[in-house]
C-alpha cells in the first residue's frame, strides 16, 4: 500500500488548504457524484426551498459551493445560482462542471464570513450545506457568518444549513465511520473517516481517508481538517442574533438529505 498527501495548498487558512487539496478528489465520497448526488441534493433542496417560499424560481447564494453538488443540482431545476467558496480550487472545479452539465451559473472566491464585501446583490435563498458551518470554531466566527448570510437575503428570504447532528454524536464520540466500499468507471475504492475528539467534546480532528485501486496496490489520500461539534443550540442562538426568524429543523427522515438541514427566513 502506498500512502500520499496531495500537495499542501499555498495557504495559511487550514480550511482553505483542506478544500483546495480535496478538490480534484471530492466527487470521489460519493458512490455516483454525477448521477445521483447532484440530482438528488437538487431535488432536496428545491423541496425545501419551494415549501418556504413558493413554486420559484429563485436566486440563490450557495455560500459554500465546493465543487458544486448542490449549487448544480438547483441549476438544473431553473434555479438562478451563483455559486462561492473560499477555495479557489473548489470554485474553479464546480465552474468547469458546471459546464459540462449544461448549466449556466456564476461563480466566485468568497469567505462565507464576509459576504458583504465580497459579494454583490441579494437573494432570494442562501445556502451552505454539507457541514461547512462546523469549521467555523469560535462562536465570533459563527456570529460573523450568520450576519453576512442574513446581510445578503432580501427581505422574506430564507437561509438553509446543513450540519451533522451534533447534539448525538457528542454523546456517542464516534471514532471512525464504517468505510464505504464503491465502485465506478474510476475503478474501486474505499472512503472512511477517523475523528480524534477533543476531551471536552466540543471539536474534532476529521481524517477523511480516499484509498483507490491502482492496479494491484491500492493509493491511500488522506485530508485533515478541525471542526467544531456545534450543538444545534448554539447554531438557534447564533442565527436569530443576526437576525433571522422561523427557525425550523428538517430531518433526514422528512427530506431524504443525508444531514439535518435548519432553515431560518429574514423579516
Amino acid at each position: 500500500m502506498r500512502s500520499e498527501h496531495d500537495p499542501t495548498a499555498p495557504s495559511s487558512d487550514p480550511v482553505l488548504a483542506f478544500y483546495d487539496q480535496l478538490a480534484a478528489q471530492y466527487h470521489l465520497i460519493y458512490g455516483d457524484w454525477r448521477g445521483r448526488a447532484v440530482p438528488h441534493q437538487g431535488a432536496v433542496l428545491d423541496a425545501v426551498l419551494r415549501a418556504a417560499l413558493g413554486p420559484g424560481p429563485f436566486a440563490v447564494l450557495d455560500c459554500a459551493c465546493g465543487i458544486g453538488t448542490q449549487a448544480i443540482g438547483l441549476a438544473l431545476l431553473g434555479h438562478r445560482v451563483h455559486a462561492t467558496d473560499l477555495s479557489p480550487r473548489a470554485v474553479a472545479r464546480a465552474a468547469q462542471e458546471a459546464a459540462s452539465f449544461g448549466v449556466a451559473l456564476t461563480v466566485g472566491v468568497a469567505d462565507f464570513r464576509s459576504l458583504i464585501d465580497d459579494v454583490p446583490g441579494s437573494f432570494d435563498v442562501v445556502l451552505a450545506a454539507d457541514n461547512a458551518v462546523a469549521h467555523l470554531l469560535t462562536d465570533d466566527d459563527l456570529g460573523r457568518a450568520a450576519r453576512s448570510m442574513r446581510a445578503k437575503l432580501r427581505s422574506g428570504g430564507v437561509l438553509i444549513l446543513g450540519i451533522r447532528d451534533y447534539d448525538q454524536l457528542v454523546r456517542e464520540r464516534p471514532r471512525v465511520t464504517p468505510p464505504v466500499v464503491m465502485e465506478s468507471a474510476e475503478g474501486r475504492r474505499i472512503v472512511f473517516q477517523v475523528w480524534d475528539w477533543a476531551a471536552d467534546g466540543r471539536s474534532y480532528r476529521l481524517e477523511l481517508f480516499i484509498l483507490t485501486r491502482e492496479g494491484e496496490r491500492w493509493a491511500t489520500r488522506s485530508y485533515t481538517s478541525h471542526l467544531r461539534a456545534l450543538p444545534r443550540s448554539d447554531l438557534e442562538r447564533a442565527l436569530r442574533s443576526a437576525g433571522f426568524r422561523e427557525l425550523r429543523w428538517h430531518e433526514p427522515g422528512e427530506t431524504q438529505q443525508h444531514q439535518p438541514l435548519i432553515t431560518a427566513r429574514t423579516p
